[in-house]
């Protein structure tokens, strides 16, 4: 092999151990050494070496016997908010420090049966909520680009491990553009596939309505063969879509009616909303994003302007939604049944009090309170009933757009990774960071990032591309035309 084992993504990676030039335990051990080689960025909460090279070497037998399975003895690692047996959950918390599930969530568990071998678990913003991995409670992570810059949220942890090379792939979840987001600033490639095409069983909750599983990789190959894993209907999770389980790489493969092998996009409408193109878009990141639209041009497809009217209410519809919903989710934590518990209070109301004012960050106690204030008596309706109403027309902006295009593309972020601690002390400022990715999750859209080049720095820019309800196939199909035809998402940090 030309390439040393880290720099393989999943598909190559399959080859490699399907022609038996390599094998399972020894990709394992050589990532588990570059895992604790990276110590310093701090991507990982826990590694399970013991587990892995298990899993691995079960992988290598199944191999031996003749099994194939695309993902069998990949070796990748899951954001800590899916639960785990065997290994700690903590969902970025100290409420939840030293907590194991006894069972494995639903991803997790198909992962599993996959043949995945998992190296152990990522760090993440505090119970998913941030746009930049600061709000840990156990550390920050830093973007392997540049190590004083943040490598965004809340799944910071997962992109930044497939970015540094330390696994060629990771789960993450994506409530407001927790996936896009932070593939965009490591340079890599993640999809947040339609709500309810991934169970949520096992995913702890920041925001059940908004709340969706999805893999971040080198290549929109490696998502599709993760993500035709990760899905499929769920009957112990409510918000489960009842439908056949997909194969993703196949349909990214299917060619398009009248496409050529030099136009594999022909006849792609790609809508552009002028609103996601605003004057206060950062020159470097405009630059990039019209640079993967001219090659998705040359590609064969149509570039068309359509509008989101409504695109910068979804800025305060998410932060009354998803804070109301993490108020209610959250209340469980509380000491009584399971993690942390304060260790002096008189009362159980005083014990209430002391185990959450103890175990929850400032971030989490702000969407908390936010949360609770607008759910009360007297505000409910003046605020997240609003909310919801603007959440329906958002996704009917959607619908109309979906007329006249059939991909709609913009930036995934108004500016590349910022250095860390530039947003900790106005939040506001962070909260409009999300302004591109939110309305796509609010309407339940599926959305990906894709890499199209470098900004500010030399800092990594995503092209993000959102398509129409279970339309993951036509979006995985553009992303690996472009792919194919550029080599944005091959770039790796220097060391």
């Amino acid at each position: 092999m030309s390439k040393p084992l880290h720099d393989l993504g999943v598909v190559e990676l399959s080859r490699a151990l399907a022609d038996k030039t390599t094998s399972s335990v020894e990709v394992t051990q050589h990532l588990l050494s570059r895992v604790a080689s990276e110590a310093a960025l701090g991507t990982f909460l826990h590694v399970d070496a013991e587990g892995a090279l298990a899993a691995a070497r079960d992988a290598d037998a199944r191999r031996a016997k003749g099994e194939q399975g695309r993902l069998l003895g990949i070796p990748l690692a899951h954001k800590d908010i899916f639960v785990t047996r065997g290994m700690p959950t903590t969902a970025g918390s100290k409420i939840l420090a030293g907590y194991q599930s006894p069972f494995d969530a639903t991803v997790v568990a198909r992962l599993n049966a996959a043949g995945t071998v998992s190296l152990g678990k990522l760090n993440c913003d505090e119970f998913a909520m941030g746009s930049a991995n600061e709000n840990s409670a156990y550390m920050p992570v830093a973007n392997p680009w540049d190590a004083s810059r943040v490598p965004g949220g809340s799944s910071g942890g997962s992109a930044a491990a497939v970015a540094a090379r330390l696994v060629p792939a990771s789960t993450g979840t994506d409530t407001g553009g927790s996936i896009r987001q932070p593939a965009s600033f490591t340079g890599i490639t993640g999809i947040k596939p339609t709500y309810g095409v991934c169970s949520r069983y096992g995913m702890i909750a920041f925001a059940s309505s908004l709340d969706q599983a999805g893999p971040l990789a080198r290549s929109a190959e490696d998502c599709a063969l993760l993500l035709s894993a990760m899905s499929g209907f769920d009957e112990r999770d409510a918000t489960s879509v009842e439908q056949p389980p997909q194969d993703f790489h196949a349909q990214m493969l299917a060619s398009r009616e009248g496409a050529t092998a030099t136009q594999p996009l022909k006849g792609l409408r790609i809508g552009l909303p002028a609103e996601f193109f605003p004057a206060g878009l950062s020159e470097d990141v405009a630059k990039a994003v019209r640079q993967g639209l001219a090659e998705l041009e040359k590609l064969g497809a149509t570039l068309v302007n359509v509008s989101l009217p409504r695109t910068e209410l979804a800025i305060p519809v998410y932060y009354i939604i998803a804070p109301a919903e993490a108020s209610s989710n959250l209340s469980r934590f509380d000491g009584v049944k399971f993690g942390h518990r304060a260790a002096q209070y008189e009362d159980l109301l005083d014990m209430y009090k002391k185990t959450r004012a103890e175990g929850f960050g400032p971030e989490v106690k702000r969407r908390i309170m936010i949360g609770t204030y607008v759910l009360s008596h007297g505000y409910y309706d003046a605020y997240y009933l609003q909310a919801q109403k603007l959440r329906r027309m958002i996704a009917d902006d959607f619908q109309q757009a979906f007329t006249q295009c059939d991909l709609i593309a913009g930036p995934v972020a108004p500016t590349v990774a910022w250095k860390h601690g530039e947003g900790k002390d106005d939040p506001v400022k962070a909260y409009l960071a999300d302004i591109f990715t939110l309305p796509g999750s609010l309407a339940g859209l599926p959305g990906m990032s894709v890499p199209v080049g470098f900004g500010e720095g030399g800092l990594p820019v995503g092209l993000q591309l959102l398509a129409n309800y279970f339309k993951e196939g036509q979006l995985l199909h553009a992303a690996h035309a472009l792919q194919q035809a550029s080599d944005w998402h091959l770039q790796a940090p220097k060391k």
